[in-house]
């Protein structure tokens, strides 16, 4: 168990706090390329606690900005969007996509156009996604994970239901390899039935395995007593690759978690693919009524990304790790837990935190894709539902 101090220390992400200060020397999605259109220009987004508006000028630039306007506070979701950025619909101080103000209406302020600035952030568009980077510059580069860079396939978005939990608690499942052949039992087992619910299917597992890697992941090895095994990343700090997709959990605040995945087929015949416009599917809330929390709230629990958001939101809106009680098959989420430590000690040295790339030509990182992808189609053991897992699953 933690201490509430040290629950705090991982999992908090406002402005200023440990973990927070550590997640903001990452990119993240904030949301799709499509969610910026001529006709609605700018959207409201919520990231890292901080209260922010995405919109796309007339240029088109695409910018992430505080959502009040440094004049008198009114909020730049309705503001207008010109050539040059976005002009406050209240009073039309127009702002560029750097947070400089450039016009003070009614008059021509060169004071305020050289003292004051608003908060700003890069974005860029990359795999049908808008990411930020908010943290000190320069900016890192977004890293060059095969299956996000390889040009022999296709890609589709895919926007989850609003996680309405702590980031940490998708994350931490993501490094709990047992919970996949008891939670998701009804769902992986196909033709085969369970001995009973306790167990599931973990009786068919022989061990599981934990290493981390120079580039920045969590590596969770599953090996079966039939003698076959399987080896996928959790990416550091937030991201799982899991079979032929990236699933991207981002912290809107300490109890709320955007969710994207992005899956990629590889073209048959190994041909090139120049992919401009991704497909994207907005999928519909797990559990009724939407806004709901535990226990009003009811979860469908047929499916496995249903099964794991009620696993992940009924721990609470941010889980009390002080009533926890690990055993050894918990050494995975331990082992993520000492890597998000180690990794906020050296952003508070003024070092670089796990999984960093400096380099825009650095070679692609190979992530284990092929192998998996060979896994889902013929490698699990007899019997297993490789369809729905390969489809479906969040974190096995």
């Amino acid at each position: 168990m933690l201490t509430s101090d040290e629950n705090d220390f991982l999992a908090r992400v406002g402005p200023g706090t440990p973990g927070g200060e550590m997640l903001r020397r990452y990119w993240h999605p904030v949301a799709t390329a499509k969610d910026l259109t001529d006709e609605q220009p700018t959207k409201f987004v919520r990231v890292l606690g901080e209260d922010l508006v995405l919109f796309k000028d007339k240029s088109g630039r695409v910018g992430l900005i505080g959502d009040k306007c440094p004049h008198r506070n009114a909020s730049l979701v309705y503001g207008r969007v010109e050539e040059r950025g976005i002009s406050c619909a209240y009073h039309g101080w127009l702002m560029d996509c750097e947070g400089n103000i450039i016009e003070t209406p009614p008059e021509r302020n060169d004071a305020i156009m050289r003292n004051v600035k608003a908060t700003a952030y890069p974005v860029q568009t990359f795999i049908g996604l808008l990411w930020a980077y908010m943290g000190p510059l320069p900016a890192p580069v977004i890293p060059h994970y095969d299956i996000w860079v390889r040009k022999d396939g296709r890609r589709k978005v895919t926007v989850r239901p609003r996680l309405d939990c702590n980031w940490l608690q998708p994350m931490e499942n993501s490094a709990d390899s047992a919970h996949l052949e008891i939670l998701h039992q009804t769902s992986i087992g196909g033709d085969k039935q369970a001995v009973n619910t306790t167990r599931g299917f973990i009786d068919d597992v022989e061990m599981y395995q934990y290493h981390t890697t120079d580039w920045g992941a969590l590596i969770k090895t599953r090996t079966y007593k039939n003698g076959k095994a399987d080896a996928h990343p959790l990416i550091f700090p937030n991201i799982l690759r899991v079979g032929d997709r990236t699933q991207i959990r981002v912290p809107m605040d300490d109890y709320h978690t955007h969710h994207f995945a992005v899956a990629f087929e590889p073209s048959p015949n190994g041909e090139i693919i120049e992919e401009d416009d991704l497909p994207t599917n907005v999928m519909e809330p797990f559990k009724d009524p939407v806004d709901a929390l535990y226990p009003v709230a009811k979860f469908r629990i047929k499916e496995v990304p249903e099964q794991d958001y009620m696993a992940w939101e009924t721990q609470g809106p941010l889980a009390d790790r002080t009533k926890e009680h690990l055993s050894f098959a918990d050494r995975g989420v331990v082992l993520y837990r000492k890597m998000l430590g180690e990794s906020i000690q050296q952003v508070q040295r003024g070092e670089d935190p796990w999984g960093i790339q400096r380099d825009p030509d650095h070679a692609t990182i190979d992530t284990n894709l092929d192998e998996s992808l060979v896994w889902e189609r013929v490698g699990r053991p007899a019997g297993i539902n490789t369809e729905t897992i390969g489809s479906t699953n969040d974190a096995p």
